[in-house]
């Protein structure tokens, strides 16, 4: 699972990195909120440790801006302890709070309590994917990106679907065929599904040369992430 640490302080980000790397997590560190947001648009985060006191952007500023596109944990640090700190922080869309000094193992707790919690739910919600800024619902048949409603067809958005539910794999053109239609590729449909991707691409303003989200794997298929 990839993890996104903020802190402008060297000694306890590398701390932090040290205790979630000798726990199995791929660390993504940095010591300002600019360049983890960039991390954080490019990558498919699970979670995020933010310091509220960062020498560019703030962690609450951050946390608010994330949450206008994703929905992994967020776990603020800080060293400031009044009421109205948590309450803002929470209220901006922290799932948890915790405040230095403080065990690192107290954090790996919390750590391993969030992802298990969003593991869960991402599990039960299982009609409902996302990936970076797309969310796609297959019970309401909608689609989001960047919080806006993309106004697809029913073939489109089924070759969405099924390309975010196998995220990371390639799905053969064949593939396609036989889990849409119920029937296997063939020659004189061949432009097809590649006019469907190219319609798909143009709504979702994504680029086949420099793709952010439909990959083209050039004689086997398609793919996203």
């Amino acid at each position: 699972m990839k993890i996104v640490v903020v802190d402008d302080e060297k000694e306890i980000a590398d701390l932090v990195e040290l205790y979630l790397n000798n726990e199995g997590y791929q660390v993504f560190k940095f010591y300002n909120g600019i360049e983890a947001m960039k991390c954080i648009e490019s990558q498919s985060i699970d979670l995020a440790i933010l310091d509220i006191m960062l020498p560019d952007i703030n962690g609450l500023t951050m946390c608010q801006k994330i949450r206008e596109k994703f929905q992994f944990p967020i776990i603020m640090l800080t060293a400031k302890e009044t009421e109205i700190d948590k309450i803002t922080g929470l209220t901006m869309g922290a799932d948890d709070y915790v405040t230095k000094p403080f065990r690192p193992l107290e954090l790996m707790a919390r750590v391993k309590a969030q992802l298990r919690r969003y593991k869960t739910f991402t599990h039960q919600k299982s009609n409902m994917i996302t990936f970076k800024a797309l969310s796609i619902d297959k019970d309401n048949h909608q689609c989001l990106l960047n919080n806006q409603l993309l106004s697809l067809t029913p073939t489109e958005f089924s070759i969405l679907w099924l390309l975010c539910e196998n995220k990371g794999k390639v799905i053969t053109v064949d593939q396609m065929f036989q889990e849409l239609w119920g029937e296997k590729y063939y020659t004189n449909s061949s432009s097809s599904i590649m006019v469907h991707i190219r319609h798909l691409r143009e709504k979702m303003h994504d680029s086949a040369e420099n793709p952010e989200y439909i990959q083209t794997v050039w004689g086997v298929g398609y793919k996203i992430g």
